[in-house]
Formats: C-alpha cells, sequence, structure tokens
C-alpha cells in the first residue's frame, strides 16, 4: 500500500505524527473547552449559524476555553465573494469576536498558532492524511466520472436497489490493482479518495449526544468520498482532521450533520484519533399555517441575519432571544440577575432543547421591548441614528435636525419604575415617535386627522385654551383649567359623572383631552399629554393648533 500511496502523494513527506507535533494540545485549564464556528463562504449568515455561534462562544469563555472562526470553503463552486468578510463582521457586530482564526476585515487578519484557519490552505495536512489512510488500506483513489455514477446510480434504481451508492460490488474502483491506477495516473487523470467502508457492515454506532443523549445507529458502510480530485476535502475529512489538530471538543453543529456521525466516528477510528463528544443542535422551525416546519432560507426573511439589521432589532435583543431559544433556563436567569449581560449567562449544553426550537417575532418584539426600555434616551437616539443614517436616510436626518429635541422625544416617560415600551426597534421610531416631528406629523394628518367631531366652535375653543399652555406650571394646575374650560363648553368633569346623565354633557374631559391629542399628534392614543406638550414648546404647539385651524377652516361651507 506504501506504493499506491507514494504514486498519488508524489509530494507529500510529511506523516500525521508531524502534524501531532506541530499542534500540541492547548495549554488550558482543566475543564476548558475549545469550541468553533466552521460556516461556509456560500451565501448569506443565517441565524441558525448566529445562534451557533453564540453558544460555542458561551461554552467556550465560560470554561476558560477558546472559540475559533474556521472557514470551510471547499466548494469553491458555491463560492460567493465576500461572504467570509460578511461572516466576520457579523460576528464582530454581535460581540462574537472570535479568539482565533479570521478576526477582522479589510484586510483579512488571522490570529491563532493553530492555523490556516482557511481549509483551502490546508490542502498539504488533508493529502498528509489522505496519504496515510491509503497506505493503512482503509482509504483508496477512485477515477469515476460524474456521469459513470450517474450510469451506476440508475443501474442500482432499475435493479430495485434498495440502498442506491457506492459501496461493495458497486464501488468499482474498490479492488483495482496498482497497475490499473497507475495507468489512469500517467496519463494525468486525479482520483477522489474514497474510505474504505467495511460491507457488509452489520455493526453498530453508539456513542452519547450531549445534546440529544444516547445514539445508535448502523455503522457506515458506503465509500464516501474523503478528497476530491482536486485535493480539496469533503466535509466528512476536513471535520476529523481540523477538529482533531484543532482539538476541538466538543463539536457542536447542525443535527443535519447526525446522520453523518457514523462516517465521522469511522474516519476517526480509522486515524486512529479520540472520539469528541458531539453536540448536534436542532435547527430553527416556525409554524407554516398549523404545521411547524424548518426555517427555509429561501422562504423566510428572518432566516437572513441582514433582515434584524434592516429591521433594527438592538443586537442585545437578538442575542437573547437566541440565548433563550438555546436554552429555555436563560429566560429566568435573566430576571433572577438584572443589569447582568447576557454573555454571564451559564449555557447548558445539557438543557438544549432535542426538537426544533420554533421561531416567534412575537417574543422577539417583546424581548426587543423591554430590551430598549432599559437604554437612557441618549442611547436610544445614538443607536437610533446609527440605524436610520443607514436605512432610514429621511428619518436620520430629522433626529440630527435637532438632536436635544430629539433625546428629550426619546426621554418621555423613560426614567421611573416602569418606562415605556413602545418602541419594538429601531425601524418602529417612526411609528412610536413620528408625530413629534414636524414633516411627519403634516404628513399624517393629511392622510387622517381622528379629531372628535363636536364642531369648529368647540374645538377652536379647545385648542385656543391650549395657546396658553405653560410649561412652568404643574400638571395637576394644566389639567384643572382645561376641565373647567371643559364645562363651560359642556363637558362633564369626569367620564362618571358623564354616565349618570349622559344626555345633559357633550362628552366628558377626557373627550376634551382627545381633541388635544388627536390636533397636536394626529393619534388617538399616545404617551402622556402634559409631557407632550412640555416637550413640542408653545412654539410648536400653536404651529401645529394654526395647521388645524386652518383646516377646519377649509371644510366649512
Amino acid at each position: 500500500m506504501k506504493a499506491l500511496a507514494d504514486l498519488l502523494f508524489p509530494h507529500i513527506t510529511k506523516t500525521p505524527a508531524d502534524y501531532y507535533a506541530q499542534f500540541p494540545p492547548r495549554d488550558l485549564p482543566s475543564g476548558a473547552k475549545v469550541t468553533r464556528i466552521a460556516p461556509s463562504p456560500t451565501g448569506f449568515v443565517h441565524i441558525g449559524t448566529l445562534m451557533t455561534a453564540l453558544v460555542n462562544r458561551q461554552l467556550a469563555h465560560q470554561t476558560g476555553g477558546i472559540f475559533f472562526l474556521r472557514i470551510e470553503d471547499t466548494d469553491k463552486k458555491r463560492e460567493i465573494p465576500r461572504s467570509v468578510e460578511e461572516i466576520i463582521i457579523n460576528l464582530i457586530n454581535y460581540a462574537l469576536t472570535p479568539d482565533e482564526g479570521y478576526v477582522s476585515v479589510d484586510p483579512l487578519v488571522e490570529r491563532g498558532a493553530y492555523g490556516p484557519y482557511i481549509q483551502s490552505q490546508r490542502v498539504e495536512i488533508y493529502e498528509t492524511f489522505a496519504k496515510y489512510m491509503v497506505e493503512q488500506g482503509v482509504a483508496y483513489p477512485c477515477f469515476c466520472t460524474e456521469d459513470e455514477l450517474d450510469r451506476l446510480r440508475k443501474t442500482q434504481e432499475a435493479q430495485g436497489v434498495a440502498r442506491p451508492g457506492y459501496y461493495g460490488d458497486w464501488a468499482v474502483w474498490r479492488n483495482a490493482t496498482f497497475e490499473q491506477i497507475k495507468e489512469r495516473i500517467d496519463v494525468g487523470e486525479r482520483p477522489v479518495i474514497r474510505i474504505r467502508a467495511p460491507y457488509p457492515n452489520e455493526a453498530r454506532v453508539r456513542f452519547k449526544d450531549v445534546i440529544k443523549g444516547d445514539i445508535d445507529m448502523p455503522a457506515n458502510d458506503l465509500d464516501s468520498v474523503l478528497l476530491k480530485s482536486n485535493s480539496l476535502p469533503t466535509y466528512h475529512f476536513a471535520h476529523v482532521i481540523d477538529d482533531t489538530l484543532m482539538h476541538v471538543n466538543p463539536i457542536i453543529r447542525g443535527d443535519e450533520w447526525l446522520s453523518s456521525a457514523p462516517l465521522h466516528i469511522q474516519t476517526f477510528e480509522y486515524l486512529g484519533l479520540p472520539v469528541p463528544d458531539f453536540a448536534h443542535v436542532a435547527p430553527m422551525a416556525k409554524m407554516d399555517g398549523t404545521s411547524k416546519r424548518k426555517i427555509s432560507k429561501r422562504k423566510d426573511p428572518e432566516a437572513n441575519v441582514m433582515y434584524y439589521y434592516e429591521a433594527g432589532y438592538p443586537v442585545r435583543a437578538v442575542s437573547e432571544y437566541l440565548l433563550n431559544l438555546a436554552n429555555s433556563g436563560f429566560y429566568d436567569w435573566s430576571k433572577a440577575n438584572p443589569g447582568q449581560s447576557y454573555q454571564n449567562f451559564p449555557i447548558n449544553l445539557d438543557a438544549m432543547g432535542v426538537s426544533m426550537p420554533l421561531f416567534d417575532l412575537v417574543k422577539l418584539n417583546d424581548i426587543s421591548k423591554d430590551v430598549i426600555a432599559t437604554y437612557s434616551a441618549e442611547q436610544v437616539y445614538e443607536y437610533g441614528l446609527a440605524w436610520a443614517k443607514q436605512y432610514s436616510p429621511r428619518l436620520g436626518t430629522l433626529l440630527e435636525a435637532d438632536p436635544g429635541y430629539s433625546i428629550a422625544v426619546f426621554n418621555l416617560e423613560r426614567t421611573g419604575q416602569a418606562p415605556r415600551k413602545d418602541i419594538v426597534n429601531w425601524s418602529d421610531i417612526d411609528r412610536a415617535c413620528g408625530f413629534f416631528f414636524d414633516e411627519l406629523y403634516a404628513e399624517s394628518i393629511a392622510v387622517n386627522l381622528p379629531l372628535p367631531a363636536y364642531g369648529e366652535e368647540v374645538i377652536t375653543a379647545i385648542l385656543e385654551r391650549v395657546r396658553q399652555f405653560d410649561a412652568s406650571a404643574t400638571k395637576e394646575a394644566w389639567l384643572d383649567g382645561m376641565r373647567a374650560l371643559g364645562e363651560t363648553l359642556g363637558f362633564a368633569r369626569d367620564a362618571k359623572t358623564f354616565k349618570k346623565n349622559p344626555e345633559s354633557f357633550k362628552g366628558h374631559f377626557g373627550d376634551v383631552m382627545m381633541v388635544v391629542r388627536a390636533a397636536l399628534t394626529g393619534r388617538t392614543n399616545t404617551p402622556d399629554l402634559y409631557e407632550i406638550l412640555k416637550i413640542m414648546g408653545q412654539s410648536r404647539i400653536n404651529q401645529r393648533i394654526d395647521q388645524i385651524l386652518a383646516r377646519l377652516g377649509e371644510n366649512q361651507p
């Protein structure tokens, strides 16, 4: 077998032992975990990738270990330009900057002693291990073309083979002679390297998944490809080599890889390597009608991390929501530890759900509202303005025109025991606070002015009284004055009085205040009206009253 290995890899002079020496066990405290996130640069960053990164980082850091980024770029046909940069940027934005691997962009900066951290730069390493496996007789070259493999599959289907695939007698290159292989090599053909799996294989693979518990599966009997003809590895091979040399344990990954675990364990064993712990994370799901399905990259905008930037969800809100999906105990922990960063939450893989966690936008919105409610007005302004400059320039211009006014708007009902929670995310600022800004207010009342139908004389009297608003007066004094005005106009002092004798009144004091609210904000539901008027100031109040009275005059015959 050595002659065959040398024929296939004449340029490889190292052995696996050389790499074990080059990448020795890490000098870390007892119990420290080394974890990784290993995405492929083939498209946008999936929200599930972000959750897995969050879990990996929490576990590594809470145990005094290392969290690193490795780029699995072996599928060159599907690679998309700048995807690597997008992955790094998203990790940095979500406070998940790796300890090792690629840690910054423009330029790309690699950190750590266990690299390279991009698989296309590790070809010699994979070839070394592949050569060793050929020498041991547990791997072999295969020259089948795509067309030949397709014909093989069709033949198997025509013959009613229960499980089409490359194995046993169907593995046409499995028992090829040295001369047959050399003949192909001599004419410049490049083979793939396949694992030589036992066939038939009646064995079982049993291991304890950290999340899913005891697993019992049929052992692998397929001669899967380990190394492609371009010397790039498949995930199956690269995972075994890289996670061994980088000393990853446990391996936390999506449960789409659970079915491949027998092949991976077989490869570890063929190489004489210890099998690490596996933790297979269930994918996120959403309700589709009455059924539950996996979140789809193609169908669901919320699968893309960009969705959360564009909607303006704070990083902290998304992170806390993902931790809540990962460990249901996060909610109770956060309540018991007010003021602590979510990054201090002790992640527990044993507590992660076996079934798909249900993505719930309503729950995310609730968490986001709670998070924004903890921010100071200055923070809301800073984060909101940063979002608006990128995604809503018009709003950004309005916010930036008078920073003091904008901060005062955001400070409304923000202090005290029960801060307001009317801003769901930064894209919600327009809905929640837009009426404070004259341009947005004017557009709103042009479409809908929800003034009660009390007639021009009554509405005018109420609004003219508001021109006398005195910001230095107490709220109680202002309300008493408005209540007295209401009584002179035929409104009851309160709802209780009105209900006793409704035919005697035009309405009650709440209806008087609704005239003021609707006229000055264009809305029927707002925060405290007295505080709104104080923020707006007399000049803005008068300007809006003039607009409303002009509208009323236009509607007269």
